[in-house]
């Protein structure tokens, strides 16, 4: 199933028309953007490998929790809290495939306090004349992968991720219009609550 290789499948960059902006934003300015981001909500499209195209809506709160809710026809479910990311399939009897969050690239923008300026965190810092890109990863383990960022100005907001992981996978996820500052309960996030429900 597709988005059972959220985190490995290969995916088809997609340009996106977006506002233009003035300058290249600094990486302390984009830390403490993604810093003050305790809660978010959107929907988004996420790009396949094999071109076609996958919906739904993605709940951020941090430190260390997101929740993707894919549309039909797609049965599934992405989660990570308590240091993990689980995978659902809800058309499998099979337990959900789980991995190590720190061993995810999305660990970087979920860390309790990201600082995209420390030593070999940023490997990509550009400006295409529309956003500023941001490659980042893990220092100590850059074999996890990276996640490369797109964020828009005037205001500041988090447009795009491409996950690249340390199988040479790729995964895009492009965000629609962004919610911050929403109420979400833990329980929104909870992968063994969420196993009970669908046992």
């Amino acid at each position: 199933m597709r988005v059972l290789r959220f985190l490995t499948a290969p995916a088809i960059f997609v340009a996106m028309s977006m506002p233009a902006m003035a300058d290249k934003l600094s990486l302390n300015a984009l830390s403490a953007y993604l810093n003050d981001m305790k809660t978010a909500k959107s929907a988004f499209t996420q790009i396949n490998d094999d071109g076609s195209v996958s919906t739904g809506r993605v709940y951020i709160k941090r430190p260390g929790r997101v929740r993707f809710e894919y549309d039909p026809p797609e049965k599934a479910m992405v989660l990570a809290s308590a240091n993990t990311v689980a995978i659902f399939d809800g058309r499998s009897n099979q337990p959900p495939e789980t991995y190590p969050l720190k061993r995810t690239p999305l660990s970087v923008i979920l860390a309790r306090n990201v600082n995209l300026a420390k030593a070999n965190m940023v490997v990509g810092h550009d400006y295409d004349g529309t956003a500023t890109m941001v490659t980042a990863q893990d220092p100590e383990h850059p074999e996890y992968g990276n996640i490369q960022l797109m964020f828009t100005a005037e205001p500041t907001e988090l447009r795009q991720w491409i996950i690249n992981d340390g199988s040479g996978g790729q995964t895009t996820v492009i965000l629609g219009e962004m919610e911050t500052g929403v109420p979400l309960k833990n329980a929104l996030f909870n992968i063994e609550l969420y196993l009970q429900r669908t046992q």
